[in-house]
């Protein structure tokens, strides 16, 4: 790859995933490591005027944004700030800016997949921030890529999985919406999305823009849930097996959880070939790495 590369955020999970993906392809990636203190103006303009890359993916708030249940306000004021800077320090430099974003931009009023030309609608505080953010780099740093993700799947022992496992666990009955739907993405497949486009800008082609990314075959929360618990009593036979269907409106979080979550992927195979992969046959090797190899991995 022509290109230099930095990622910010190659200490979470998905981080991680991209850089041993890359690895595998002879495809180098720079990854500091986060300052105590966090990014912020100064660190981030003597980090790329030192390395002075072609292109930076920012995957610095991967577990905040899309694994943790709750939303810190005011880490989040932060995390706008940070990233403020850095698509004008990016527009300033000529840097192409890759940022992640989420399905949580729309409201989940729509029962058709989403397209990137649907107008953005968050209806939580989290959504509204990723919505804000994707406006700042558009507006601030013209060479810039957003992709959404939908549902996005890991072995953080914080994460969504993480968290069905334990009320599995726990309770002698688990609840699930079986009209609440999205496309679960584990970080495997993400990754290699990234990587697609990286490989697809490198040869100096302008498709800036927004994107879309979801595995192959949304389904709804239910049916994603009585499939990872099957495969979870492989390892764990205390997990219930009572899974009881509700609808998406009788949940504490149907105020601030889009109920349809379903993204359109026609423009990320038309731009750069790249496919939908099936959720499910990454479902073992998901919870493989959950209960044996990576379960006290940081997000």
């Amino acid at each position: 790859m022509r290109m230099q590369l930095l990622i910010l955020g190659g200490d979470n999970l998905l981080g991680q995933s991209l850089l041993e993906q890359a690895t595998g392809e002879n495809i180098h990636l720079h990854a500091p490591n986060s300052p105590e203190e966090g990014w912020n103006h100064e660190n981030l303009s003597i980090l790329l005027e030192n390395n002075k890359p072609d292109c930076v993916i920012n995957l610095a708030y991967y577990a905040d944004w899309f694994q943790a249940r709750g939303v810190d306000t005011e880490k989040l004021s932060l995390q706008i700030n940070m990233i403020e800077h850095l698509a004008k320090l990016c527009q300033e430099k000529n840097i192409i800016l890759f940022q992640p974003s989420s399905y949580r931009v729309f409201g989940g009023t729509r029962i058709t997949a989403y397209n990137e030309e649907d107008e953005p609608l968050p209806i939580s505080i989290l959504g509204q921030a990723l919505w804000k953010i994707e406006q700042i780099v558009a507006d601030s740093c013209p060479k810039h890529i957003l992709l959404r993700f939908g549902w996005l799947l890991d072995y953080n022992p914080e994460g969504k999985v993480a968290r069905l496992i334990n009320r599995a666990k726990t309770l002698p009955e688990i609840q699930l919406a079986d009209d609440r739907r999205g496309n679960p993405t584990p970080i495997d497949d993400a990754a290699r999305v990234i990587l697609g486009i990286l490989q697809q800008i490198d040869c100096n082609t302008a498709l800036w823009g927004t994107y879309h990314y979801g595995a192959m075959e949304a389904t709804s929360s239910l049916t994603w849930g009585q499939i990872a618990l099957n495969e979870a009593r492989n390892y764990d036979k205390t997990i219930t097996e009572n899974i009881i269907a509700k609808p998406h409106t009788e949940f504490s979080d149907a105020s601030v959880e889009p109920q349809y979550a379903v993204l359109s992927c026609k423009k990320i195979l038309y731009t750069f070939g790249i496919k939908q992969r099936a959720w499910r046959a990454a479902i073992p090797e998901l919870f493989k790495d959950f209960y044996h190899d990576k379960i006290n991995t940081p997000g």
